[in-house]
């Protein structure tokens, strides 16, 4: 079945480099972010795990856990990560998650029911494992994004995203293109003037249903 947003996404009993998960469990109250690789020691895969791990504290700011996977082993996952380190020039101290059997690929529709690995595999066989899942604290999709082989991911985006999403769950407000941090944000239409003015103050009304709130607490 594909996985579509505010599903609950998939429980699964994992190997990491850093031991066995229950994902959920692992997940906690956390916000967390699942992102998926082809292969362990791949240019473009080596730079983003780089970048990912170079924003450690950005994450931890906003309570949300990070962790890869890939359909290498454990061991690779391990010396993978000192070659991860020399390229971010820090270590990258989030887990990654040994996926030989496709099980986590497959469980989040990344590749399908019928994909193997064959003997001398290479990133092509596993080509569409170039995911990204934001996961909000009740297990529920968020945000998906896939790329290709030939692009690296902007994890810049994916902490903006992750930053809209926070503003906006649970209310009913929404960011507009380009949004950042502390820009103001969309009210939902499901809130008349009347209503929306009392939730949140004066509004900057552009349209009759575009309606604009000074970043409301």
């Amino acid at each position: 079945m594909t996985l579509r947003i505010n599903d609950t996404v998939p429980d699964f009993q994992a190997e990491t480099d850093q031991g066995p998960i229950s994902f959920h469990d692992w997940i906690g109250d956390s916000w967390a972010i699942l992102f998926s690789h082809p292969k362990d020691y791949t240019p473009v895969c080596t730079t983003e795990f780089g970048a990912v791990a170079q924003l450690a504290a950005e994450w931890d700011k906003r309570g949300t856990k990070v962790i890869g996977v890939s359909v290498d082993g454990v061991e690779e996952h391990r010396g993978w990560k000192e070659d991860i380190a020399v390229v971010a020039g820090t270590a990258a101290g989030f887990p990654i998650i040994a996926d030989g059997d496709l099980a986590v690929s497959k469980a989040f529709d990344m590749l399908p029911a019928e994909a193997y690995l064959p003997d001398g595999r290479t990133p092509a066989d596993t080509a569409t494992v170039r995911s990204v899942y934001i996961i909000s604290p009740d297990k529920k999709l968020q945000l998906t994004m896939t790329y290709p082989m030939s692009v690296g991911r902007n994890f810049a985006e994916v902490l903006r995203a992750l930053d809209g999403l926070q503003r906006t769950w649970g209310q009913p407000l929404a960011t507009p293109a380009n949004w950042e941090t502390g820009q103001d944000v969309i009210v939902a239409l499901s809130l008349d003037d009347a209503a929306a003015e009392a939730k949140f103050g004066t509004l900057e009304k552009k349209l009759p249903y575009l309606r604009f709130a000074k970043n409301p607490g």
